[in-house]
């Protein structure tokens, strides 16, 4: 089966700027792939490129197995990018954008009408859709924009930053309507700063940090190569957090960190320390809020990696990407 999205050696230059440095992706059709990294780590970059919006510098990319610098015009045809910020016109209601779109793209108005009327149903705007976008809440925009990137059917959809700027909840909406493209068998190609949406949403990730490609492999994966996983413990009464911490370094020889007022975490090598560290537990009468063994965070492996947090900003992007590519 073809890639829906392969590079090799992808590099882009910026004056003195490798703002990608010898990239390889391989993106399997129907999946979403997770380009993952700090701000000026330059996923967006990657992105441009492969929408024919920027010209490689290196190396070879090709969409749906067309070359990116060879056949342009039909990947244009099978794509669609939403990026940051919504293009929508805000004069107009949600109906009117998606016709317009259609009709833009060379649809028939019937055509355009009945595909309008489909979508709306699908990112769950058919309530709204004779409102006018001004009076739209962020979330709102957001599925609308997303909606307005799937009227031609794309075959790949580029989200750089789909939720940038919105609060959780609102995140939520995005990433159930993300998903859904997914499952009516579009490949989604997805940048993001935000683990917890890597997390949520990705079958793979390529984590990218200055330009290049750090690691890659499913969410699990990724926190399983870290080593090791991390024993939570949450007193029922927050006031014995003290003697739960002198019984949990007792059990394993360790002590565990307080990172927060109520909340004890220790890193352990293996499975049966979690049930050495109930037992004492029990045996000290301690009940527990919470008693959980969970792997390594993506923001962990992150840390691991490169020393840094994703909200890190040490790495200055190029004078073109400064906007473009605050991902």
């Amino acid at each position: 089966m073809i890639p829906a999205i392969e590079t090799t050696g992808l590099v882009k230059v910026f004056g003195e700027t490798r703002a990608v440095d010898g990239v390889d992706l391989v993106v399997e059709p129907g999946t979403i792939h997770g380009l993952l990294g700090p701000n000026g780590a330059g996923k967006t970059t990657i992105v441009r490129i492969l929408a024919t919006l920027e010209r490689l510098d290196g190396g070879r990319a090709a969409v749906l197995g067309h070359d990116v610098a060879a056949e342009a015009s039909e990947i244009r045809k099978r794509i669609s990018l939403t990026g940051q910020f919504a293009s929508l016109d805000e004069d107009l209601t949600a109906a009117e954008n998606l016709t317009m779109f259609g009709r833009l793209l060379g649809m028939r108005k019937g055509d355009a009408r009945a595909r309008t009327h489909r979508l709306l149903q699908d990112f769950e705007l058919a309530d709204v859709a004779d409102r006018r976008v001004r009076t739209y809440s962020g979330g709102m925009r957001r599925r609308l924009d997303l909606a307005a990137s799937m009227i031609g059917r794309p075959s790949v959809v580029f989200l750089d930053e789909p939720t940038t700027g919105l609060d959780p909840g609102k995140r939520e909406e995005v990433w159930r309507m993300i998903r859904s493209v997914s499952r009516s068998g579009g490949t989604v190609l997805l940048t993001t700063q935000y683990m917890e949406e890597a997390d949520a949403l990705a079958d793979e990730i390529s984590v990218i940090d200055q330009g290049k490609v750090i690691a890659r492999g499913t969410p699990p994966e990724l926190k399983r190569a870290v080593g090791g996983q991390t024993i939570v413990v949450r007193p029922r009464d927050p006031a014995r957090l003290a003697e739960a911490t002198v019984v949990v370094e007792q059990a394993l020889h360790r002590r565990p960190d307080a990172t927060s007022r109520d909340v004890l975490t220790v890193p352990v090598d293996d499975d049966a320390a979690f049930g050495t560290v109930v037992r004492h537990l029990e045996g000290a009468g301690i009940e527990m809020a919470e008693l959980s063994l969970r792997l390594p965070s993506l923001d962990e492996v992150f840390f691991s990696l490169t020393g840094r947090r994703t909200d890190d900003t040490t790495d200055s992007p190029s004078p073109h990407t400064a906007q473009d590519d605050a991902a």
